[in-house]
C-alpha cells in the first residue's frame, strides 16, 4: 500500500461518522494531487485535506482524533505531530497565559522529562492543579521546529491520579562561548492563531496561511563548549537580558531602519563570543535557556574562543 493511500485511509476513517458521501477514492485524489502534481510535502497535504472535510463537516480540529484511537504514551516519547494520545503526568509549572483564549499553559512532567501543554478556553475544561497528578486521556500532540508539546481539548479526560508521578529530569547545562547566531534570530513575527506560535516566513504561517504576525524577540545560537557545539534558543526575556535590548527597542530600531534584520545584527555584536552557562530543557535538538549566567574566559574553552573569533 502506498503512503497516499495510506493517509487516504486514516482520513477517511476520521470523517466517515461525519460525511456520508466521501469515499477513500475522492481522499486519495486529493491527496495525490497535492503530494505528487503540486510537490505538496506529504504532512502538509495531509494537514490541507484534513482541513478540507473539517470545513465541509463543519467541525473544529479538535473534535475529529487524527484516527486509530489513543495510545498511552511518556512524554518524550512522542515523534508525530497531531498524534491522539493517553498520558499520565504531573503538573510541575503553569504560566500566565498571555491570550483570554487560552485557558492553562504550562509544563506537564513524567519518568521521561517535561514537556508543554495547553488549553483553550474554549473547550471548557476543569483547571488543572500545579504539583498534582493527572490521567489525561485524548490529548493531541503539536510539533514546532522539532519541539514537541500536547494540548488539551474538548474531548480530554482528566482524572486526578491518588498517586504522584515521578518526574525526571531532561535538563541540561552547557558552558561555552556563543559561536553563531543562527537564521530566524532577533525581531521576529509569530501566527497571531490562538492555538499557533509558529514563526512566520515571508509573511506566512505553514499552518494558517498569510497572517499580520506579532513581534516577538528570540536567539537561535550555537554555543561551543570547546569538544561539542550545542543549539540554544533564548526566548523573548532571556533575549533582552544578554542582549540589552527590549521588544518595543527592537520594533523601533527596525522602523528607523526600515530593516528587521538590524535587529539581529546589533545582538550578534553585543554577544558574539561571549562565555554563557546555559540551563533547561531539551526540545528535539535545542536547549531552552530558562538560566543563562554570563561567564569569563576559561582556558578549558579556548578552542571554542578560536571558533568563535573565526566566524
Amino acid at each position: 500500500m502506498t503512503d497516499v493511500r495510506q493517509h487516504a485511509e486514516d482520513i477517511h476513517e476520521q470523517f466517515s461518522e461525519h460525511l456520508d458521501d466521501v469515499t477513500v477514492d475522492d481522499v486519495e485524489t486529493r491527496l495525490d494531487s497535492l503530494v505528487n502534481e503540486f510537490k505538496v510535502p506529504m504532512d502538509e497535504a495531509v494537514r490541507s485535506v484534513r482541513s478540507h472535510y473539517l470545513e465541509q463537516a463543519g467541525l473544529d480540529r479538535d473534535e475529529v482524533a487524527s484516527g486509530g484511537g489513543s495510545e498511552q504514551m511518556l512524554l518524550n516519547d512522542i515523534d508525530q505531530d497531531e498524534q491522539w494520545l493517553d498520558v499520565e503526568a504531573k503538573v510541575t509549572q503553569l504560566w500566565e497565559p498571555r491570550s483570554d483564549a487560552v485557558a492553562q499553559v504550562g509544563l506537564l512532567g513524567d519518568e521521561s522529562g517535561t514537556m508543554k501543554f495547553i488549553a483553550f478556553t474554549t473547550s471548557e475544561l476543569p483547571e488543572l492543579e500545579e504539583g498534582k497528578s493527572y490521567r489525561l486521556t485524548n490529548v493531541v500532540s503539536d510539533e514546532y521546529e522539532g519541539n514537541f508539546s500536547v494540548k488539551l481539548n474538548r474531548t480530554t479526560g482528566i482524572e486526578e491520579l491518588d498517586h504522584e508521578v515521578e518526574v525526571g529530569d531532561d535538563s541540561t547545562t552547557v558552558e561555552g562561548a556563543l559561536v553563531d547566531i543562527q537564521s530566524g534570530s532577533g525581531l521576529i513575527k509569530r501566527c497571531p492563531e490562538e492555538d499557533c506560535t509558529r514563526v512566520l516566513q515571508n509573511g506566512r504561517c505553514t499552518e494558517h496561511g498569510e497572517g499580520e504576525g506579532e513581534f516577538d524577540l528570540r536567539i537561535k545560537a550555537v554555543v561551543d563548549d570547546g569538544i561539542d557545539a550545542h543549539e540554544v534558543i533564548f526566548d523573548k526575556d532571556a533575549t533582552e537580558a544578554v542582549a540589552g535590548i527590549t521588544l518595543d527597542e527592537a520594533k523601533q530600531m527596525a522602523m528607523d531602519a526600515l530593516d528587521t534584520t538590524v535587529v539581529a545584527d546589533e545582538i550578534r555584536e553585543k554577544i558574539m563570543g561571549t562565555y554563557y552557562r546555559v540551563s533547561g530543557p531539551t526540545f528535539g535538538r535545542y536547549v531552552l535557556a530558562d538560566d543563562v549566567e554570563e561567564l569569563t574566559t576559561s582556558p578549558s574553552s579556548e578552542a571554542a574562543l578560536i571558533r568563535a573569533r573565526s566566524m
